[in-house]
């Protein structure tokens, strides 16, 4: 056996057993039928459900976002992190959201152009800026925010509201262990 072969058997081992963990197979719910070989034999079992379910939500919600309002995903993204808590820095969108420093800062500077967001001294570090929304900025995300949420509610449909908190937690779980996690992979696993 090839150590590609040896390593490709160990990731299908350590992938959660198929069976009762899924309740329709994708013929049943009408999906390709290489979804569920991507679903049920798949060694990188997490990575392709967290992708698949991001892109069913970032395709049409980016896309209706960028068609109405000119907005690409990462100037959208500074906006709802405003909207979440307004007055941060460009360091802070930065830090929770996993965009590169440099995408950002074009997306804040396009924003600021157009005068989506603005910037202001920071009151308590007057060597740094803050970013706020404007009532353009406010505007669109009063316009959005709903459509997102509504998106995000018929992909939950499916769940009970304790299978939709278990999902929360456990999800919220991943995220707060993440800082721990290399940020390149080992040269070792490459080999």
């Amino acid at each position: 056996m090839t150590a590609t072969a040896s390593r490709a058997t160990q990731a299908r081992q350590a992938a959660p057993a198929p069976g009762r963990a899924h309740a329709a197979t994708p013929r049943d719910a009408g999906l390709h039928p290489l979804i569920g070989v991507k679903l049920w034999e798949n060694p990188c079992w997490l990575s392709f459900r967290i992708n698949y379910l991001a892109l069913k939500f970032n395709v049409p919600v980016y896309g209706l976002i960028e068609e109405r309002y000119g907005l690409m995903r990462p100037e959208y993204v500074v906006l709802y992190s405003l909207g979440l808590r307004d007055g941060i820095a460009a360091k802070d969108v930065v830090a929770s959201t996993g965009f590169p420093k440099n995408t950002l800062s074009r997306a804040i500077q396009k924003l600021l152009r157009q005068g989506i967001i603005r910037r202001a001294a920071s009151r308590t570090d007057r060597r740094s800026y803050v970013l706020h929304l404007t009532a353009r900025g406010r505007r669109i995300l009063d316009e959005t925010v709903p459509r997102m949420v509504g998106r995000e509610r018929t992909m939950l449909a499916g769940l009970t509201p304790g299978e939709q908190q278990q999902l929360s937690a456990l999800l919220a779980k991943l995220v707060v262990d993440s800082p721990r996690w290399p940020v390149h992979i080992p040269e070792e696993e490459l080999a």
